[in-house]
């Protein structure tokens, strides 16, 4: 053998070697393919079909290869004509041609799929054949409803949507979270939650830590957040949430790819659920303590019966303090007091917060009036208060109230009827309890973050006591005393809903009260 021979005969072993890999490699990719797919020579002879076609179709490779088109046994005769046109159709054109097939299964049984044909050609640009990949018409639509949700989701849902990553951070954020979360959608991507959020973020992050571990969770989750945007229109929110686990659809494993989170505002719904149960309880509370008072034989239990019922749920002291009796006056004679009580149908009626000058002085923290207006510091004149209101207040003077009815100060107990001693109690000008008488109504008062530790003993309250409120007690046109609530920094300060409730507890006892004095006359 010659040398050239020996040579040429090297290069075609390589070039036999070349196309063996090449075949393979080939193979193994139509096989391994997510798609059934379907060759055909130029003359109609099926030259590949791989192991996605076999499961839809139940042929084999060896029982399909070698056949001349499809009519017959993958397609039935009255279809074939029109798969046929289609197929040399996608030959003589450019691109990919979409069409929809009926198929016929190896055990007779017809089958619907997505079909996208084009042309095979040769390196020279003859039209070699064609293929065809396809696959089932409903599996295809899955996928398009799939990617239609995803985008829908993310461009137009009325809840928010974060895809969280598996490091607990925003990798997809849709239209309306952004907006909840007061920050730009892009803004979002890659920052810890504790940047977003100001309170609540240990809950949302060991929710998604358990979402990520074990899956989604049974049902819906309220979280409480805080938002750290100074755009959020309200920082506090109630989001309902709903958990997701992402896996891909590619590992043979699952591995997760994050946590899709869906939340939606319900802080309004929450609100008045939780304003509706307050309402409902203060209701029964009343109910109940009105139908216990009317099994006391003595109206001062009475009275009591009314303040121990009060307090649940609501404070954590109540003391009521009756305006001490003036002194006999001459028959036919009226005492001032009572003069201005009686007639005086000018004094104001709304629950009212001790003012900011005063708290400055006393180390307090008050608020704008829930009338209308900031209530002006002691010994400054009112507004709105004419002379004559005035004038009368000089003449009356301070009012001596009595301590007569109080919860217990250490321990839970039922409230107590202090003996009669007529010693006032020693409060200090420009107290609330005062502020609450002169006005007949109702005054609210906090101690405030920064307040002195002196602030309650300042007041003649138990120790602990930081939000305070004082109610006017009223009965048959005229003022007995004053009720007061208090609450430990456990409890938030009250507001013009508890001014409220307070002011019909207080009418209560003012009624038994007074039939109390009545009947010791």
């Amino acid at each position: 053998m010659t040398a050239s021979s020996a040579s040429s005969a090297s290069s075609a072993a390589r070039c036999s070697a070349d196309e063996t890999d090449d075949s393979g490699l080939l193979a193994a990719l139509l096989d391994g393919m997510d798609a059934a797919l379907v060759a055909f020579g130029a003359d109609g002879t099926v030259t590949h079909w791989n192991h996605e076609a076999e499961r839809i179709l139940g042929w084999t490779t060896t029982e399909a290869v070698g056949r001349t088109g499809l009519a017959g046994w993958a397609v039935r005769k009255e279809d074939a004509d029109a798969i046929e046109a289609a197929l040399a159709a996608a030959m003589r054109s450019p691109g990919r041609q979409v069409h929809e097939f009926a198929l016929l299964t190896k055990d007779g049984h017809r089958v619907l799929v997505r079909t996208q044909s084009s042309a095979v050609r040769a390196p020279g640009g003859r039209v070699a054949g064609v293929y065809c990949a396809f696959s089932e018409v409903h599996t295809q639509m899955d996928l398009e409803r799939s990617i239609a949700l995803s985008e829908a989701l993310f461009e137009d849902a009325s809840w928010g949507v974060v895809l969280i990553d598996a490091d607990l951070r925003p990798a997809v954020v849709n239209a309306h979270a952004a907006r909840a979360l007061g920050v730009g959608r892009t803004a979002l991507l890659g920052r810890p939650l504790g940047e977003l959020l100001a309170q609540g973020v240990e809950e949302l992050e060991c929710a998604l830590q358990h979402v990520l571990a074990e899956g989604a969770p049974q049902a819906v989750a309220d979280l409480w957040v805080t938002l750290r945007s100074e755009e959020a229109e309200l920082p506090r929110r109630c989001w309902r949430s709903g958990f997701v686990r992402l896996s891909s659809p590619l590992a043979e494993e699952p591995v997760p790819l994050g946590v899709a989170w869906l939340f939606q505002d319900v802080t309004d719904a929450k609100r008045a659920e939780t304003e509706g149960s307050l309402l409902r309880f203060r209701a029964h509370q009343l109910h109940r303590a009105g139908r216990a008072a009317a099994e006391c034989p003595d109206p001062a239990e009475a009275a009591a019966v009314h303040l121990d019922f009060a307090l649940a749920g609501f404070a954590d002291h109540g003391l009521v303090d009756l305006a001490a009796t003036p002194a006999p006056r001459p028959y036919g004679a009226l005492a001032e007091g009572d003069a201005y009580d009686a007639y005086d149908t000018d004094a104001d009626d709304g629950a009212y917060d001790t003012a900011g000058a005063a708290a400055g002085a006393s180390g307090g923290c008050e608020g704008a009036g829930a009338a209308g207006g900031a209530a002006p510091p002691s010994g400054a004149p009112e507004a709105g208060v004419t002379g004559a209101d005035r004038g009368r207040r000089a003449r009356r003077g301070t009012p001596r109230l009595v301590r007569t009815l109080a919860s217990p100060a250490g321990s839970p107990g039922p409230s107590e009827m202090l003996s009669a001693t007529g010693i006032p109690t020693p409060y200090v000008p420009g107290h609330p309890a005062f502020q609450a008488y002169e006005r007949r109504g109702s005054v609210r008062t906090s101690a405030g973050p920064a307040s002195p530790a002196g602030w309650a003993a300042a007041r003649n309250w138990p120790d602990g006591t930081v939000h305070g409120l004082c109610v006017v007690l009223r009965s048959r046109g005229r003022t007995l005393g004053v009720a007061t609530f208090l609450r430990a920094p456990a409890r938030r300060p009250f507001d013009r809903a508890d001014a409220d409730y307070a002011e019909e507890v207080a009418a209560r006892i003012a009624t038994a009260l007074d039939l109390a004095g009545a009947a010791s006359l």
